[in-house]
Protein backbone atom coordinates (compact mmCIF):
# COMPACT_ATOMS: atom_id res chain seq x y z
CA UNK A 1 0.00 0.00 0.00
CA UNK A 2 1.32 3.44 -0.92
CA UNK A 3 1.97 6.12 1.69
CA UNK A 4 1.07 8.81 -0.82
CA UNK A 5 -2.24 10.57 -0.12
CA UNK A 6 -5.21 9.96 -2.36
CA UNK A 7 -5.77 12.48 -5.17
CA UNK A 8 -9.51 12.71 -4.42
CA UNK A 9 -9.84 13.66 -8.08
CA UNK A 10 -12.99 11.62 -8.69
CA UNK A 11 -14.63 12.99 -5.55
CA UNK A 12 -13.66 16.54 -6.55
CA UNK A 13 -15.28 16.11 -9.96
CA UNK A 14 -18.45 14.63 -8.45
CA UNK A 15 -18.66 17.55 -6.02
CA UNK A 16 -18.24 20.01 -8.91
CA UNK A 17 -21.05 18.28 -10.77
CA UNK A 18 -23.34 18.47 -7.73
CA UNK A 19 -22.43 22.13 -7.15
CA UNK A 20 -23.35 22.98 -10.73
CA UNK A 21 -27.06 22.59 -9.96
CA UNK A 22 -27.44 25.12 -7.10
CA UNK A 23 -25.21 27.48 -9.09
CA UNK A 24 -27.39 27.05 -12.15
CA UNK A 25 -30.45 28.00 -10.08
CA UNK A 26 -28.71 31.14 -8.78
CA UNK A 27 -27.59 32.03 -12.31
CA UNK A 28 -31.18 31.68 -13.54
CA UNK A 29 -32.32 34.15 -10.88
CA UNK A 30 -29.57 36.59 -11.90
CA UNK A 31 -30.38 36.15 -15.60
CA UNK A 32 -34.04 36.83 -14.87
CA UNK A 33 -33.09 40.03 -13.07
CA UNK A 34 -30.95 41.11 -16.03
CA UNK A 35 -33.74 40.28 -18.47
CA UNK A 36 -36.32 42.21 -16.44
CA UNK A 37 -33.97 45.21 -16.08
CA UNK A 38 -32.91 45.21 -19.71
CA UNK A 39 -36.25 44.27 -21.24
CA UNK A 40 -34.72 41.58 -23.44
CA UNK A 41 -32.18 38.82 -23.09
CA UNK A 42 -28.61 40.05 -22.81
CA UNK A 43 -26.66 39.12 -25.91
CA UNK A 44 -23.32 40.83 -25.62
CA UNK A 45 -21.64 44.17 -25.29
CA UNK A 46 -21.05 45.74 -21.93
CA UNK A 47 -24.26 44.26 -20.48
CA UNK A 48 -23.17 40.78 -21.50
CA UNK A 49 -19.77 41.33 -19.88
CA UNK A 50 -21.45 42.64 -16.74
CA UNK A 51 -23.76 39.63 -16.63
CA UNK A 52 -20.77 37.29 -16.99
CA UNK A 53 -18.95 39.06 -14.15
CA UNK A 54 -22.06 38.81 -11.97
CA UNK A 55 -22.24 35.07 -12.68
CA UNK A 56 -18.58 34.69 -11.67
CA UNK A 57 -19.20 36.72 -8.50
CA UNK A 58 -22.18 34.53 -7.62
CA UNK A 59 -20.07 31.39 -8.07
CA UNK A 60 -17.26 32.90 -6.02
CA UNK A 61 -19.56 33.96 -3.20
CA UNK A 62 -21.26 30.57 -3.18
CA UNK A 63 -17.95 28.73 -2.90
CA UNK A 64 -16.06 31.00 -0.52
CA UNK A 65 -18.98 31.58 1.86
CA UNK A 66 -19.72 27.84 1.94
CA UNK A 67 -16.07 27.01 2.60
CA UNK A 68 -15.81 29.69 5.28
CA UNK A 69 -19.03 28.65 7.01
CA UNK A 70 -18.37 24.93 7.28
CA UNK A 71 -15.58 23.97 4.90
CA UNK A 72 -18.05 22.45 2.45
CA UNK A 73 -20.30 23.39 -0.43
CA UNK A 74 -23.56 21.53 -1.00
CA UNK A 75 -21.81 19.33 -3.56
CA UNK A 76 -19.02 18.40 -1.14
CA UNK A 77 -21.31 17.13 1.62
CA UNK A 78 -22.43 13.79 0.12
CA UNK A 79 -18.81 12.92 -0.64
CA UNK A 80 -17.59 14.00 2.84
CA UNK A 81 -15.10 16.50 1.43
CA UNK A 82 -13.90 19.55 3.38
CA UNK A 83 -11.55 22.43 2.62
CA UNK A 84 -9.02 23.08 5.38
CA UNK A 85 -5.90 25.21 5.70
CA UNK A 86 -2.58 23.44 5.16
CA UNK A 87 -2.17 23.22 8.95
CA UNK A 88 -5.65 21.66 9.30
CA UNK A 89 -7.32 24.83 10.58
CA UNK A 90 -9.92 27.11 9.04
CA UNK A 91 -8.56 28.99 6.01
CA UNK A 92 -8.88 32.76 5.85
CA UNK A 93 -11.19 34.51 3.42
CA UNK A 94 -8.30 35.73 1.23
CA UNK A 95 -6.98 32.20 0.86
CA UNK A 96 -10.45 30.96 -0.06
CA UNK A 97 -10.84 33.63 -2.78
CA UNK A 98 -7.37 32.71 -4.07
CA UNK A 99 -8.45 29.06 -4.09
CA UNK A 100 -11.55 29.96 -6.09
CA UNK A 101 -9.61 32.12 -8.58
CA UNK A 102 -6.90 29.56 -9.25
CA UNK A 103 -9.59 26.87 -9.41
CA UNK A 104 -11.26 28.86 -12.21
CA UNK A 105 -7.95 28.97 -14.06
CA UNK A 106 -7.58 25.24 -13.50
CA UNK A 107 -10.98 24.62 -15.08
CA UNK A 108 -10.36 27.11 -17.90
CA UNK A 109 -7.20 25.24 -18.85
CA UNK A 110 -9.21 22.10 -19.63
CA UNK A 111 -8.92 20.97 -16.02
CA UNK A 112 -5.12 20.85 -16.11
CA UNK A 113 -4.88 22.19 -12.56
CA UNK A 114 -7.03 19.30 -11.36
CA UNK A 115 -5.21 16.62 -13.38
CA UNK A 116 -1.97 17.94 -11.90
CA UNK A 117 -2.88 16.14 -8.64
CA UNK A 118 -1.98 12.82 -10.29
CA UNK A 119 1.64 13.97 -10.62
CA UNK A 120 2.04 16.15 -7.54
CA UNK A 121 4.08 14.53 -4.74
CA UNK A 122 1.37 15.47 -2.20
CA UNK A 123 -1.52 14.90 -4.65
CA UNK A 124 -2.48 18.58 -4.54
CA UNK A 125 -4.13 20.60 -7.29
CA UNK A 126 -2.94 24.03 -8.44
CA UNK A 127 -5.54 25.76 -6.27
CA UNK A 128 -4.58 23.66 -3.24
CA UNK A 129 -0.93 24.69 -3.61
CA UNK A 130 -1.56 28.35 -4.47
CA UNK A 131 -3.92 28.96 -1.55
CA UNK A 132 -2.16 26.76 1.03
CA UNK A 133 -5.40 24.84 1.53
CA UNK A 134 -6.21 21.16 1.26
CA UNK A 135 -9.23 19.08 0.41
CA UNK A 136 -9.71 16.24 2.85
CA UNK A 137 -12.16 13.36 2.91
CA UNK A 138 -13.89 12.95 6.26
CA UNK A 139 -14.39 9.49 7.75
CA UNK A 140 -17.82 7.89 7.59
CA UNK A 141 -20.02 8.67 10.56
CA UNK A 142 -20.76 5.67 12.74
CA UNK A 143 -24.47 4.80 12.87
CA UNK A 144 -26.03 5.72 16.18
CA UNK A 145 -23.15 8.05 17.06
CA UNK A 146 -25.40 11.12 16.79
CA UNK A 147 -28.14 9.42 18.80
CA UNK A 148 -25.74 8.51 21.64
CA UNK A 149 -24.48 12.08 21.89
CA UNK A 150 -28.02 13.47 21.63
CA UNK A 151 -29.57 16.43 23.37
CA UNK A 152 -29.27 16.59 27.13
Amino acid sequence: MSDRPSTLLGWRLLALLYDFFPLLAMWFVAATAFTLAHGDSVRGGWMGALEFLVFLAIAGLYATLSWKRGGQTIGMRPWRLRVVAADGGVPGTGRLWLRFGVGLLSLASAGLGFWWAWFDRDRLTWHDRASATRLIRLPKAVRGQAAEGGAD
